[in-house]
C-alpha cells in the first residue's frame, strides 16, 4: 500500500484546487484518489513512481511539465490541458505551501540574473526557441506565420482571419502614411512588415531579428512580395539599429528584453523615433503585481523571458521621455489563439514526432496547454501601448482606428481581387 502520509499530502495539495470537475489520481501502487464535484471537465492522471509524486509536491511549477515530458506523470483520461484547467481555474486565493512560498521568494530574487539579456545572451536565448526547425512552426501557425496573439473581432473567425485582423488593427493604430519609414523590432518571419509595406503603403520597412531561421524565411518571402523594394530584413540587435523612423512597431519581442534593460530599450526607441513619430508596443504582460517567470517556461521554452507588469515598464517609458497616448488590453484573445494553435499542432503531432521525438512533442503540447490556461485563469494578458514623443502626434479620439481599419480592408480587397 502506498504511504498513507503521501496520499494525505496529495489530498491536502489537490483538494483546495480541484473543487469543480473531476480529477482522478492513480498512485504507483494502484490506489486512486478522486477530487472535485464530479462535473466537467473530467481528467485522470497516473504517477509511475513514488519519486514523481514527491517531485510534484515539492516544486509543482517546474515539475508538472518535467514529469509530463518524462512520462512519469501520464494523462489517462482527457488531455493535459484538462488537467491544468482543473488545477488553475479555482487556484486564486489558494495559498501555496510553506516550501513553495520559499521557492517563490528565491525565484523572485533570481529575476535580475535570469533576465540579464546582454546582446550575446539575447542571441542565444532567441536561438533556443526561434531557431528550431522551420517545419515545426508550419504545423500550427497561419499561412503568414504570425507567432503572436491574433485579434478576434467576432470570436469565431479562423486563425488566418484573426491574424489578418491583428495586422490590420496594429497598422491602424500605427497611423502609417504612404512613404513613411517603419521599424519592426523582432520581426519574426516578416509578415507584419510585408503587410505594412503592401497594404498600409509604408515607403520602407526595416525588420530586425536575432533568429537566423526567421531571417532566412523573412528575406525569402520578402523577395517574393510585390513591395520587395520597400522591405529590408536584418540580423540585428535593437541596440545597434540606426534611425530615424516615423513609425516603430514591436510585437512579441519586449518579453525578451528583461526588466534590467527596460530603460535602454525605451531610450533607444525614443532616439530612433522622429519628432512626430508613433510607436506601437504589443507584448504579453502580467496584469497583477510583478512576478517571476514560470520556471518550466524559463528552462525549456523562453530562457531569459519575462512578463512585465505595467507598473514595471511605464516608469521606464516616462524616464525615456516618451508619452503614452493609448493603452489597450487584449484579455482572452491569446487564449483563443493558443487553443487554435494547440488543436492544429495535435492534429499534426505525427509530423512533429518525425522532426523531433516523443519528449519534444510532450513538451510542446504542455507549453501550448499551459500558456492557454495562463491566459484564461491567471493574470496574464496582452498589452498594446501606443507611444509618441509628442502627444499631438495622434488624434484626440480613437475614432481614427476604425476609420483606418475600414480603409485597410478596402485595400486588402483590392489587392486580393
Amino acid at each position: 500500500m502506498f504511504d498513507r502520509s503521501t496520499a494525505a499530502l496529495l489530498r491536502r495539495a489537490f483538494g483546495p484546487l480541484v473543487r469543480r470537475g473531476h480529477l482522478s489520481v492513480r498512485l504507483p501502487d494502484g490506489q486512486t484518489l478522486v477530487f472535485g464535484d464530479g462535473g466537467l471537465p473530467r481528467a485522470g492522471i497516473r504517477f509511475t513512481d513514488r519519486r514523481a509524486v514527491w517531485a510534484l509536491l515539492r516544486d509543482p511549477d517546474l515539475q508538472f511539465g518535467e514529469l509530463f515530458m518524462q512520462g512519469r506523470l501520464q494523462v489517462e483520461e482527457g488531455t493535459v490541458y484538462d488537467v491544468l484547467e482543473l488545477f488553475l481555474r479555482d487556484a486564486k486565493g489558494v495559498p501555496p505551501g510553506p516550501f513553495v512560498q520559499l521557492l517563490d521568494r528565491w525565484r523572485m530574487a533570481l529575476r535580475p540574473l535570469l533576465q540579464r539579456n546582454r546582446p550575446n545572451r539575447s542571441r542565444a536565448n532567441v536561438a533556443h526557441h526561434y531557431d528550431l526547425d522551420d517545419r515545426l512552426y508550419r504545423l500550427f501557425l497561419d499561412s503568414d506565420r504570425q507567432y503572436s496573439c491574433a485579434y478576434f473581432e467576432t470570436g469565431d473567425e479562423s486563425l488566418e482571419a484573426a491574424q489578418l485582423a491583428k495586422k490590420r488593427h496594429i497598422a491602424a493604430k500605427l497611423l502609417v502614411e504612404p512613404g513613411q519609414r517603419v521599424l519592426d523590432i523582432g520581426c519574426g518571419w516578416g509578415g507584419l512588415a510585408r503587410y505594412l509595406a503592401e497594404v498600409a503603403g509604408a515607403g520602407h520597412v526595416s525588420g530586425v531579428t536575432l533568429s537566423t531561421e526567421q531571417l532566412e524565411a523573412a528575406q525569402r518571402l520578402g523577395a517574393a512580395s510585390p513591395a520587395s523594394a520597400s522591405l529590408d530584413y536584418r540580423l540585428e540587435d535593437y541596440r545597434a539599429t540606426q534611425g530615424p523612423f516615423e513609425r516603430i512597431v514591436s510585437v512579441g519581442m519586449f518579453e525578451h528584453v528583461g526588466r534590467g534593460n527596460h530603460d535602454a530599450f525605451f531610450r533607444q526607441c525614443r532616439e530612433l523615433l522622429t519628432e512626430d513619430g508613433v510607436m506601437l508596443l504589443h507584448f504579453i504582460g502580467n496584469s497583477d503585481v510583478p512576478d517571476f517567470n514560470n520556471p518550466w517556461i524559463e528552462k525549456y521554452i523562453f530562457p531569459g523571458g519575462s512578463l512585465p507588469s505595467l507598473s514595471e515598464c511605464t516608469p521606464a517609458i516616462e524616464r525615456a521621455g516618451l508619452v503614452v497616448t493609448d493603452i489597450e488590453v487584449l484579455r482572452l484573445h491569446y487564449a483563443r489563439t493558443l487553443r487554435l494553435w494547440r488543436e492544429r499542432f495535435m492534429a499534426r503531432r505525427d509530423e512533429a514526432l518525425a522532426l523531433y521525438d516523443e519528449r519534444f512533442c510532450r513538451m510542446w503540447e504542455f507549453y501550448l496547454s499551459m500558456s492557454e490556461t495562463a491566459f484564461r485563469y491567471q493574470d496574464i494578458a496582452i498589452f498594446q501601448i501606443q507611444l509618441a514623443r509628442r502627444q499631438e502626434a495622434v488624434p484626440l479620439t480613437r475614432n481614427y482606428i476604425e476609420e483606418r481599419k475600414a480603409a485597410l480592408r478596402a485595400r486588402e480587397a483590392a489587392l486580393s481581387g
